[in-house]
Formats: structure tokens, sequence, C-alpha cells
């Protein structure tokens, strides 16, 4: 490796884009050609870094496999960054497996760590915890440590872990000073941003008030009963029913909750679950049918008993019946908080992170552009959805992902 690709290599390293484009812009040979994707992707063209890395891999041939492995890994961050998550995952294993068999422990790591951020992004959690249990990350470049507690960081976040996610920033943050890379600190600094801005909005008989991460933390493991409007479940400490699917069965829950202790009437129920202002007997019956199917669902958790003029919650415990809402309530909340991390998004990567059809996003994207809520830009295939994050509030209990505690 010549002096110039060396230099140029080590100024991408220290984050200096520029630097190493002074020394190899004019080259094409396949080592400055995967420098000059990596240049190009940090400087945010994207379309650019991919082409010159597919070239750099057919400049190097089969014979260069370590160096294919590396640009298969450059080229997997791209599409990370750029939210690209139906990108081939397979070909990032498989280099990764490649850089382990020829002794590149450090781009290894960085595979791996690409793979947990992805796995982070579409909720699977456990798999990406998978992914590190057995990485040392003390012996790696402050980048790559950076990189390590970023994503222990994300998961203890996802699952409401708050020391072990405030833990975890701390280190990072400390690596990331050490790595002099302003982008890597500016990541750490958003990051910290979930756990010191309001996550959701406490409901509790007819008072509200904002809470942290670490208040929601310590209020799901109380004796309350939690009516949970980020996650669409009905939790105490120990037991947690989802209501994500039945959602007339969540609506009584909620407006039960909000009411609590007090009862609800039958007329109010009916307009806000059923969204009629006209009640009849077949509505009355209707209602009775899905009181019935809740107190069925809550278990042992609360009972649902009639009262003169409609229904009451009855939680099992001591504790109180407090209702958990979201900052702002909106009705494509988790299309928005995925949107919130201030990246730009395609339809499908959306769809892919929520599990829902790609039909479905397009419709709830053209609904939030109608609003000016979002804004795309491209074409086709080509499209890409952002916003701008909602200033003051954090949107983590939105993520798609396991209920926190479960």
């Amino acid at each position: 490796m010549d002096s110039l690709i060396t230099a140029a290599a080590r100024a991408l390293t220290a984050g200096d884009s520029f630097g190493a484009l002074n020394r190899i812009a004019l080259r094409d040979d396949a080592p400055a050609l995967a420098l000059r994707g990596i240049a190009m992707a940090q400087l945010g063209d994207f379309e650019r870094a991919k082409a010159l890395l597919r070239r750099a891999v057919r400049a190097f041939g089969p014979k260069e496999a370590v160096a294919c492995a590396r640009c298969v890994i450059a080229e997997a961050e791209i599409a990370l960054v750029s939210r690209n998550l139906n990108w081939p995952t397979q070909a990032l294993g498989t280099a990764r497996a490649t850089l382990e068999q020829y002794g590149d422990r450090v781009n290894a790591a960085h595979a791996r760590y690409l793979e947990a951020r992805h796995l982070l992004l579409t909720g699977h959690l456990d798999e990406a915890e998978h992914m590190l249990a057995d990485l040392d990350p003390s012996p790696f470049p402050p980048a790559l440590r950076t990189a390590h507690e970023l994503v222990v960081a994300g998961i203890a976040i996802r699952r409401l872990q708050t020391t072990t996610a405030r833990a975890a920033l701390t280190r990072a943050e400390g690596v990331a000073h050490h790595a002099g890379i302003p982008a890597l600190t500016a990541e750490v600094e958003s990051a910290f941003l979930a756990l010191n801005t309001p996550a959701a909005r406490l409901i509790d008989q007819g008072e509200e008030r904002l809470l942290l991460l670490e208040e929601v933390e310590a209020l799901l493991a109380s004796k309350a009963l939690v009516v949970d409007a980020c996650r669409h479940v009905v939790r105490n400490a120990h037991t947690v029913v989802s209501l994500a699917r039945r959602p007339v069965l969540f609506s009584l829950a909620r407006l039960l909750g909000e009411a609590w202790p007090d009862d609800v009437p039958r007329g109010t129920l009916i307009a806000h679950a059923f969204r009629t202002r006209f009640a009849d007997d077949t509505h009355r019956a209707r209602l009775r049918v899905e009181i019935g199917r809740l107190r069925s669902e809550l278990g042992t958790l609360a009972d649902v008993s009639a009262t003169q003029r409609g229904f009451k919650l009855v939680p099992h415990n001591t504790g109180d019946v407090v209702v958990l809402a979201r900052p702002i309530d909106e009705k494509h909340a988790a299309l928005l908080a995925l949107l919130d991390d201030g990246e730009a998004w395609s339809s499908s990567a959306l769809a892919l992170a929520l599990g829902t059809s790609q039909r479905t996003i397009q419709r709830a994207l053209d609904a939030l552009l109608a609003a000016d809520k979002v804004q795309s830009f491209g074409r086709g295939r080509a499209r890409r959805w952002m916003t701008s994050p909602v200033p003051g509030f954090t949107t983590t209990l939105l993520l798609p992902g396991p209920y926190p505690g479960s």
C-alpha cells in the first residue's frame, strides 16, 4: 500500500473526508476507489459512494477476499444510514465471516455492530443483544468502542433500563471525545436526548404531567395498573396484556383508566369506542359484548364492574390506575417515531421496521404529507421521507420492539 493510500485511510479514520479526497480523488485503482467511496459516504453522497465501492469490488477481484469484504461492509453501513433496510444482510454476515477467518478483528467487529444496529432498528432486541454477547470492545479503536456503547445504550433504552443506558452513553461520550470525530460526538449527544427529554404523559385521576424515561421505568415497576397508550397494552409490574390488535377494547380500557376511580357513562363509551354520536339498542348491546371481552382479556389484572350509569375499572391489587399516553397524540405516531431520527427513510424500510404492508405505510405517508408533517424527495424507488423531530420530546416508547419489562 503506497503512502497516499495510507494517508487517505488515516484521514478517513479521523473523519477528514476532504483530506482523504485531496490525496486520491484522481486515482482509479482498487484501493483508491474504495477509499473514495467511503469519503463520499461521509459527505452524504450515498449513490456515488455505492457506485465507487462496487467498482472497487470488481477491481479487487475474487482473489482479494478481505478487501472485497471490507467494501461490502462499507456498502452495508451506507444502506443502514440511508435506511435501506432491505439491503441483503446475509452479504454482511458473509463478509464478517471472511474477515474473522483472515484475522481482521477490527473490521469484523464493525460488521457485527452494523448487524446489531440493523436488528435494533427493526425492534429485534434479543438478537441485537446476542450479537454483542461475546464481543470485548476494549482492544478496538475509539470509534468502534463508541459504536459498541451506542448499541448497548440503544438496547437498554428500548428495554427501559435507563441506568444501564446512561452508564453506556457516559462511556460513549468519553470515548467519542478521545476519538475526536465531531459526527460521532454529535451522535452520542443525540442519544442522550432520549434520556433527558419527556417521553410520555401521565394521566392520573384527571391530572396530567410529563415523564422522563426513567420515570416511566419507575412507574412500570410500581404497583400501579398502567393503561399504556404508547404500546397499547394494559399492565402491572408482573403481567402485560396486549390490546394492540383490539382497538375497540383498548379504547374502552383507556376511557375507564382516565376516569378511574369514577365510572364512565355508557353513552361516552359508545361515542368514543364506536365513533358514533347516536346510540341505539344495538350499540348498547355491542357495548355489553365488548365490555365482557375486555373483562376476559384483563383477567387477573382488573375487573370491569357495571354501575348505575355505566362501567368502572376495578384493579385487583391495591395500586392506582393510571394512563401512560404519548407526549402528543397523533394517529401515525409510530411512523413519525421512526422518522424522528432525522434520516431519510424509504417506504419499504418503514414497512419492514413496523411490520406492516408498504401500501399501508404509503397511505399514512400521504396523509402526513397533506398535513405538512413529513416531506419527501426523489421519485419511484429513490423516493425518501423525512421529518423534523418534534421539539422537546423523545419518541422512544413508540419505536418497534418488545414491551418494556416483558
